[in-house]
């Protein structure tokens, strides 16, 4: 896939994709970046979205089964793989944990909290994150849940 394919295919996902994530125009154009009146001409599939709002797209909505199911895989691999001809798959468990702290640990998940900027997340148990949030209160509500969970599942 070059990077015309690509944008033309996130061009007919666009909506879906907003409409997936339960967002408005004026919340998704907000979070992109764009002015409702472009994001409209992009659903509308009258303008192209130019290569930046494509990765967005894929950066923020990286969850979303209308993309994943279009690529067939991750939205970032396809990007990365576009962009650089392959795609980089780092060791996350050696060098970032230097700029993490460990808050809590239960049943084999943990909550973390960055050392440089306020967020936090929660790592399952093969230590891959799977919830991460700006706010302790959101994160430690994930947490207790999903480690309780686990609890009751053994």
């Amino acid at each position: 896939m070059d990077r015309q394919s690509f944008t033309d295919l996130i061009q007919t996902k666009f909506k879906m994709v907003r409409i997936e994530a339960g967002y408005t125009q004026d919340t998704m154009a907000q979070t992109i970046g764009l002015s409702k009146k472009t994001l409209v001409q992009i659903e509308k599939e009258r303008v192209l979205p130019n290569w930046t709002t494509c990765v967005s797209i894929c950066a923020l909505f990286r969850d979303s089964d209308v993309l994943n199911s279009a690529f067939g895989c991750d939205p970032l691999e396809m990007v990365q793989t576009i962009s650089r001809g392959h795609c980089a798959y780092p060791n996350h468990s050696t060098t970032s944990d230097i700029y993490w702290n460990t808050v809590d640990s239960r049943n084999g998940y943990i909550l973390q909290s960055n050392k440089v900027s306020d967020i936090y997340r929660v790592l399952n148990q093969e230590t891959q994150p799977i919830f991460g949030t700006s706010k302790l209160r959101e994160a430690e509500t994930y947490f207790g849940k999903i480690s309780k969970e686990e609890l009751m599942h053994v």
